[in-house]
């Protein structure tokens, strides 16, 4: 692999247009989201009908070959890639060619994102997938971009840093939307093909400033500190067992959950001071321990400030099936069963009854921990998982501003509600006072707080203009109750809201 022939390959990428509303257009929504759900005949049928109708344009040829994983004519290829060319594209290791065709060896395809710099474009090799291959996959396959990838870039809270850690890079992802905020990105993983797949990934794209490394875990960052760590971790709890596949990109080679647990606890040491580690991960619920509450008790004893969130819970039975056929193994098969056996044996041994998935969130306090955050929110996602990380950010410093404040000081500050927040009121019929009252986010993790008559009435006042204890004052003449009673009664959900980015301080 050569500069020259990525660079070229690059230009006739972008001459093709070979871009993500481009080749959802080949083929439309529906077909789009059959692809999303792994079923390839309704965009393969679409692009034959543009073939039949001699309308198949490079994008097409392109999408066809490494989105839909079909051979093309030689003709076809030189066509769509007529810089690069056939020998081109076999030198880069993404095609091998006969006397008559062209037959993908890899996934690339158009990637798009919008962050806290605006928006962008690449585009992503991987290995081709289990739809393609028509069996289960090999177990140093290289993942491309999925949900799991674009929650975590989606999480990662914005601004501009000297130094991030991607802790296993896979295809590079992460790494590459860090280069966009760092001056510099340590990227590493244990599998030599993801970091020569990450390498192919920057160098197309042309994106400077990552260093990779090839080790486990944090062994090859010893003694380097790092403002931001990300991870998607392999965390998929695996068993142990002879003749379970050990996919690379998703089993970290031990028990349970103990490699959630050693990333978590391998962030301590890796912190600058203020600086933010974010992961994906998953946690056992055994008979005698709450999945949350085994999380607290990695994170306790580290002396930082976290925030965990779970977005979702399933039973032993359901993550054992979710993982089997995330590998290509289809239900309904003696090989299917046999695994499915050995997972349950697996969670059994341990007492595991169901598994917690969500995102872990660390920081390291200048002083000592404030945060101690550990939640259940079912849809985990939020309103939109766009800007999720810009909302994280601002609940830490509502968090930071209110954590550094007593009662007197809140209350000689001017706070104003989020411009995504409104309320809604319910009546009985006929009546002129509600009786329900809902404080509704609209973006981040799409809260709903009840609100009592004088929480309604302050943070309905809170517009910046006053000072809190001033509002407190006014709801007291108005509510006719004495104002100690009111303020004891909302300081501490004005706290709550500060932390949930519900309320901001002005200034």
């Amino acid at each position: 692999m050569t500069a020259d022939t990525l660079a070229r390959l690059r230009e006739d990428l972008t001459v093709a247009g070979f871009q993500v509303g481009a080749v959802d257009a080949l083929w439309g929504s529906a077909a789009a989201e059959a692809l999303f759900r792994g079923r390839l005949l309704p965009a393969r049928r679409a692009i034959d009908r543009l073939r039949e109708s001699d309308a198949l344009t490079p994008a097409g040829i392109l999408a066809d070959l490494f989105v839909l994983g079909r051979s093309v004519s030689r003709d076809d290829a030189h066509r769509a890639a007529p810089r690069t060319g056939v020998d081109g594209l076999v030198d880069l290791g993404l095609v091998r060619a006969t006397e008559e065709s062209v037959v993908p060896l890899a996934d690339l395809r158009p990637y798009e994102f919008t962050d806290a710099l605006g928006a962008g474009q690449w585009w992503i090799r991987s290995d081709l997938g289990e739809a393609v291959l028509g069996r289960p996959l090999d177990e140093d396959h290289v993942l491309g971009i999925g949900g799991a990838s674009t929650t975590l870039a989606g999480l990662a809270v914005p601004g501009a840093v000297d130094s991030v850690l991607d802790l296993g890079t896979g295809c590079g992802i992460q790494a590459m939307h860090a280069a966009r905020h760092a001056r510099r990105v340590v990227a590493t993983d244990i599998s030599a093909r993801a970091l020569e797949i990450a390498r192919f990934n920057l160098d197309l794209n042309g994106i400077e400033g990552v260093e990779l490394r090839h080790g486990s875990l944090y062994d090859p960052v010893a003694g380097e500190r790092f403002d931001r760590i990300v991870s998607n971790p392999p965390f998929v709890i695996t068993p142990r067992t002879e003749g379970v596949p050990r996919y690379e990109y998703r089993d970290g080679g031990r028990v349970g959950d103990a490699l959630v647990r050693a990333v978590i606890q391998g962030a301590a040491e890796h912190l600058a001071p203020g600086g933010i580690a974010q992961l994906l991960g998953n946690w056992e619920y055994r008979a005698d321990e709450d999945g949350l509450d085994r999380v607290r008790s990695w994170i306790e004893p580290l002396s930082l400030d976290a925030w965990v969130v779970e977005r979702e819970r399933q039973d032993a039975a359901t993550y054992s099936e979710t993982w089997i056929r995330d590998g290509g193994t289809l239900p309904g098969t003696a090989a299917f069963d046999r695994l499915y056996g050995a997972w349950l044996d697996d969670f059994a041994d341990r007492g595991v009854q169901s598994v917690g998935l969500g995102y872990v969130l660390l920081r390291r306090p200048v002083g000592e921990p404030t945060l101690a955050r550990y939640e259940r929110l079912p849809d985990g996602g939020g309103a939109s998982r766009v800007g999720l990380g810009e909302h994280l950010s601002a609940c830490l410093i509502g968090h930071d501003w209110s954590a550094a404040r007593d009662d007197e000081s809140v209350l000689a500050a001017r706070l104003a509600y989020a411009s995504d927040i409104t309320e809604e009121r319910h009546y009985w019929p006929g009546s002129d006072d509600p009786v329900v009252m809902t404080l509704v986010q609209g973006g981040g993790f799409a809260r709903r707080i009840d609100l009592t008559t004088e929480l309604a009435g302050l943070v309905g006042a809170c517009d910046g203009d006053l000072a809190l204890g001033a509002i407190v004052a006014a709801l007291a003449e108005v509510l006719d109750v004495p104002e100690p009673a009111i303020r004891d009664s909302v300081l501490p959900r004005v706290r709550e809201l500060l932390d949930d980015g519900m309320l901001v301080p002005v200034g």
